[in-house]
């Protein structure tokens, strides 16, 4: 099992194919796992490199660190160790929220940017019942009534069969991750920062999750970004259109940020 050294802990990568590099990072409670069907699409053109964060996945589970500031630092810290010096960045759901960091942190090291189906960047709000009742069965460990519960949110049928595997990730997370994390996208409160974000950047989003209008709203707050929505696609963008994601990203990689004023100049 491959791992580097990165800010003093153990952490999970693993790359394919060979060109531009792309540097993918999971969501909250997630693993690497998620981004096989799209790695599988694009390691022919492509040097992919997966990871998984501090106390998620294959990585190790150190007491501290679980801030996006310091998970964003660990994405660069990975980079340095496997000798990318620039990447474009792939983040799901709390690793979106991780792209906006190094958007703004670390800008200097992004060639491209792609949020998918990011956590808000003005924090989660409204959840601590949902929460709650999330982190009660976490604790109980109650696999079935979690697998239940993410199939009935799953707008994909195609993406049922890959639940279970999903959920054993979650329930396989450090407490540190699982509480420190979710803390650290409740308290991020970076909205107002986002026109900072030059970086040419893709918003992916689902038009069946609960958080596309907190998507659409960040992605205006970008000066130089596109946009993409998947129709009946809820919150786990990669593993339930992985091969659209695949063809997204790819068209994104080769053209960048296409706005109508480009267009207009090209027809003058």
């Amino acid at each position: 099992m491959p791992t580097k050294n990165v800010n003093d802990v153990e952490l999970f990568y693993e790359e394919n194919g060979s060109g531009e590099a792309i540097i993918f990072h999971h969501g909250y409670t997630g693993s690497h796992d998620s981004w096989d069907g799209v790695v599988e699409r694009l390691q022919d053109r492509f040097r992919c490199i997966v990871m998984d964060g501090r106390g998620a996945g294959d990585s190790a589970h150190p007491d501290d660190g679980y801030n996006i500031e310091q998970m964003a630092a660990d994405v660069v810290g990975m980079a340095d160790a496997i000798g990318i010096d620039q990447f474009t960045y792939v983040g799901h759901a709390m690793g979106g929220v991780m792209g906006m960091e190094l958007g703004l942190s670390h800008a200097e090291r992004l060639a491209k940017l792609v949020l998918v189906a990011p956590a808000p960047a003005d924090g989660i709000e409204g959840s601590e019942e949902y929460h709650a009742h999330s982190r009660r069965l976490w604790v109980e460990r109650a696999r079935e009534t979690l697998i239940q519960e993410r199939i009935a949110s799953t707008a994909r049928t195609s993406a049922h069969a890959s639940v279970p595997a999903g959920v054993d990730r979650a329930l396989s997370v450090s407490e540190g991750h699982y509480n420190g994390c979710w803390n650290a996208l409740v308290e991020y409160r970076k909205g107002r920062q986002l026109p900072k974000i030059t970086t040419p950047t893709l918003m992916v989003a689902g038009a069946a999750d609960s958080l596309l209008a907190a998507n659409l709203l960040d992605f205006q707050r970008l000066p130089n970004a596109t946009l993409h929505v998947f129709s009946r696609v809820s919150h786990g963008v990669p593993r339930e259109v992985a091969p659209a994601f695949a063809r997204v990203l790819a068209d994104f990689m080769e053209h960048g940020v296409v706005p109508s004023a480009t267009l207009r100049r090209a027809v003058r």
